[in-house]
């Protein structure tokens, strides 16, 4: 079982039991775990945002609120030509939802991890160019530049989806 992940990370065998191996080895050997642990729950996380945002982006209420987004990316404001709000929303949201599976698929398959972390890294790009393409993101309160924080934190999932790609 302990090779059950390609990132190495077992969850059920934390601790050695082997007292021949030195406190040093011990110390590098639970490193590693938590460094494993740590791409194991920041992969999970990624992938449960943009599961349940992809399943949030088949409302009416979600198609209307990515609209401005859209409509002001110069990458994505063509899709508005040939399919209506909502269905430019159900299409994202599709994609969204596919990318959450490859990535929950890429402890177990390589192929996955490819597909999950180049989609997933466009996604972000995506997302972030929001910051760069819609008009009013930005604003000052109390002397403070401010942005719509919840397009900021993709710079986060971008890195992690890169480490997705590295193990592809």
């Amino acid at each position: 079982m302990q090779n059950i992940f390609i990132s190495g990370f077992n969850p059920f065998h934390l601790e050695s039991n082997n007292s021949h191996i030195s406190s040093l080895s011990k110390k590098f050997i639970m490193k590693k775990h938590f460094h494993s642990f740590g791409y194991f729950i920041s992969v999970i996380g990624v992938a449960a945002v943009l599961l349940w945002i992809g399943v949030f982006k088949f409302t009416p209420t979600e198609a209307k609120g990515i609209e401005p987004l859209v409509k002001n990316s110069f990458l994505m404001n063509w899709m508005y030509h040939y399919a209506s709000v909502e269905t430019v929303s159900k299409i994202i949201g599709g994609i969204e939802i596919l990318t959450a599976v490859c990535l929950l698929l890429h402890f177990f398959s390589k192929k996955a991890a490819l597909v999950g972390g180049i989609s997933s890294a466009m996604t972000f790009l995506l997302t972030l160019s929001f910051l760069f393409t819609t008009p009013g993101v930005f604003s000052t309160v109390d002397g403070v530049m401010i942005t719509d924080f919840f397009i900021l934190k993709d710079l986060m999932a971008l890195g992690i989806s890169f480490m997705v790609l590295g193990k592809s």
